[in-house]
């Protein structure tokens, strides 16, 4: 048996609670069945692992939520709708200013205001870990966080029930 090496400690730091929350609608699929539209007050948490900073710091708290607060603002009282998916057909009515979706004889139209169209295909709590997790990367290589190597994010749609996305961060300064 082997063990892994313990020679390099791994640091993190996490943020969850207070303004790292929005409330969203959605319809996700299952399979050729589409759920009711209904909503959820969705709860964000993040960690980040990497090496200490010169000032002995993974990441800034504050700078980590803040990144956050701002993904979980643009997603706050809108409906989340996954543009990629198989089982919706979508328009985006330009003159009217409104989305059309079609499932089977159900037909919805919502105001484009109201309407965040993520690229995902589906709108699971997993899909959406992901996307905001991928937003805050984006961010993050604007701030100069080479030494960060991991994120997981973890986005709660009621007590007890999550999904998590962990990603690996390449070195290369220039992340995508």
């Amino acid at each position: 048996m082997t063990f892994p090496d313990v020679t390099q400690p791994i640091r993190e730091v996490s943020v969850s609670g207070i303004r790292l929350r929005f409330a969203a609608s959605h319809m996700a699929t299952l399979g050729s069945i589409l759920e009711p539209l209904h909503g959820h007050n969705y709860v964000v948490a993040c960690r980040v692992e990497g090496d200490l900073t010169a000032d002995n710091w993974v990441m800034d708290f504050s700078v980590l939520k803040e990144l956050l607060r701002s993904q979980c603002d643009l997603l706050d009282h809108k409906f989340l709708l996954q543009i990629n998916s198989d089982q919706l057909s979508i328009k985006l009515n330009e003159e009217m200013s409104s989305y059309s979706i079609k499932h089977g004889d159900r037909t919805y139209q919502i105001p484009a205001t109201d309407v965040v169209a993520l690229a995902i295909e589906n709108s699971t709590a997993e899909l959406i870990a992901e996307h905001i997790a991928e937003a805050v990367i984006t961010k993050m290589s604007t701030i100069n966080a080479r030494n960060l190597r991991k994120i997981t994010l973890e986005v709660e749609e009621m007590p007890g029930q999550s999904g998590i996305y962990t990603r690996v961060l390449p070195s290369d300064p220039n992340r995508r």
